[in-house]
């Protein structure tokens, strides 16, 4: 809750000679940063755990009507906006020379010193990030809540090691429902979308440009429309001609489109925010969340009661299933021992459905080795030497169970499908009642074969692999080596 602070406006002087401001029960301990009306100190606490924390630290003296109205704004935002992706306002003061917004403290700077540093970054490791950022967005989305300012400088990095990305400065964000239009200029321009700098009227499918141009910094190393002037910005942007990625960078075919249907021009045909949070490079439904363990468990009881009523087929399905969550689920938790704990339950469910693919895969059948006295086949092709049409598809079905017998399965059910074919017509007209009778008894055979092999093939490819544990830590290496260290 809101209160004024009890100190009384003065500063703090350290050893450097720096003047801080001051506020009671924390220490101020250095400049993180500075705007047009306010400043960032990294802070503690003086009591209990002695937390660190961010204190942005506005002067009063500075505001004009329309700087108090983004400030009142932004806090108004962040006192309702909780979102592990957005950066977290704790409480705010103020007495009379500073207003003081109390804030979560994210240790790894932003992510345009981070871009500067590494020029480029890895794929896999923008990737993750893109999926932290499009989270708070769709988070935003539902609270109709457009950004309006999305840039690498308002993005932070939580630590050097493994860092999350934190969306912060909602000072021109406002509350957009569907159909609203703004027509103020808001935004930094090498980040606006073209309908704000050329048309001037826009909606909340800004922010979409916006992580475009993000997203192929972090990857490219520059914005796309680096500009001298703001004049020179408006007419590359305000261009027909498609954005192009640099030549020789090479990104997944998927990484490529998600940035081209982000940077469209026209917001009509730009990627829209469901269309993103479906797209397979992002995936949101399968990205490590607070949901991610809940998700799993209710898929993995399905697949046990699946396994219970004998529906194997279903059952592994639903076991491979689990596993895409299950993973997120691991990267999620920052406990090793429950870490630990989930590993040992998905490697259980993936060696049951490895079980199950065993039981359900098509044997190799004994009696498809008869006689031919006592083969059903052979008194079919005996009965049908006047049909040339109907001896060519028993043929084509003798050829499936030499297959299915050799385990060449996807040749067997092609061939068992296409004879069958035939002799399903045959059975409507045959007017042999011996032939007739055998053919429809042997029918029923093949056709539980054919949907066995189906069955197993519609799971054979599932992956049960749990590699949860392999993902997350070459995540990890990615993020503390030399190639993208945040220190």
């Amino acid at each position: 809750m809101s209160r004024p602070s009890s100190s009384r406006p003065c500063s703090a002087r350290t050893n450097t000679g720096n003047l801080f401001p001051s506020l009671q029960g924390f220490v101020f301990t250095e400049k993180l940063g500075s705007g047009t009306y306010a400043t960032v100190y990294k802070a503690y606490k003086k009591t209990g755990g002695r937390d660190v924390v961010a204190i942005k630290c506005v002067l009063k003296s500075g505001l004009n009507k329309a700087s108090t109205e983004n400030l009142l704004r932004e806090i108004e935002l962040l006192k309702k906006l909780k979102h592990p992706n957005i950066v977290e306002l704790y409480d705010f003061q103020w007495d009379e020379k500073y207003i003081f917004l109390i804030m979560e403290f994210c240790s790894g700077g932003d992510l345009s010193r981070f871009i500067r540093t590494k020029r480029t970054l890895p794929e896999r490791v923008v990737k993750k990030f893109l999926k932290q950022l499009v989270s708070a967005m769709l988070y935003l989305r539902e609270h109709n809540v457009a950004h309006m300012d999305l840039k690498p400088q308002n993005v932070l990095l939580t630590s050097s090691s493994n860092p999350t990305v934190k969306i912060a400065d909602f000072g021109f964000a406002k509350h957009m429902f569907d159909g609203d239009k703004e027509s103020v200029m808001k935004g930094s321009p090498l980040y606006m979308a073209p309908e704000i700098i050329c048309q001037k009227t826009y909606d909340a499918r800004v922010d979409l440009w916006s992580i475009g141009v993000i997203l192929y910094e972090c990857l490219f190393g520059r914005a796309p429309f680096a500009s001298k002037s703001f004049q020179e910005l408006g007419a590359k942007i305000w261009n027909d001609k498609p954005v192009e990625l640099p030549y020789g960078v090479n990104i997944s075919e998927d990484c490529g489109d998600v940035i081209t249907r982000l940077l469209q021009r026209d917001p009509d045909k730009r990627i829209t925010y469901e269309e993103l949070a479906k797209h397979s490079f992002i995936d949101i439904e399968h990205s490590p969340s607070s949901s991610s363990l809940q998700k799993a468990v209710s898929v993995v009881k399905d697949a046990v009661t699946e396994d219970t009523k004998g529906n194997y087929s279903n059952a592994i399905k639903l076991y491979c299933e689990s596993l895409e969550y299950f993973m997120p689920a691991i990267h999620y938790e920052k406990c090793e021992n429950k870490k630990e704990a989930l590993r040992k339950k998905v490697k259980e469910y993936m060696n049951r459905a490895e079980e199950l693919k065993k039981m359900i895969r098509p044997k190799k059948d004994s009696e498809m080795r008869r006689s031919v006295s006592s083969d059903p086949m052979e008194e079919l092709l005996d009965l049908s030497k006047d049909d040339e049409e109907l001896q060519a598809a028993l043929k084509v079905i003798k050829a499936a169970e030499i297959e299915e017998s050799n385990e060449e399965y996807e040749k067997a059910l092609t061939h068992y499908e296409l004879g069958l074919k035939t002799v399903i017509t045959y059975l409507k007209e045959d007017s042999n009642s011996r032939r007739k009778k055998l053919l429809s008894k042997q029918a029923q055979v093949w056709m539980s074969e054919a949907e066995k092999i189906k069955s197993f093939l519609d799971v054979s490819h599932l992956n049960t692999n749990d590699t949860s544990g392999q993902e997350e830590m070459e995540e990890n290496e990615h993020l503390q080596t030399g190639t993208c260290n945040l220190q």
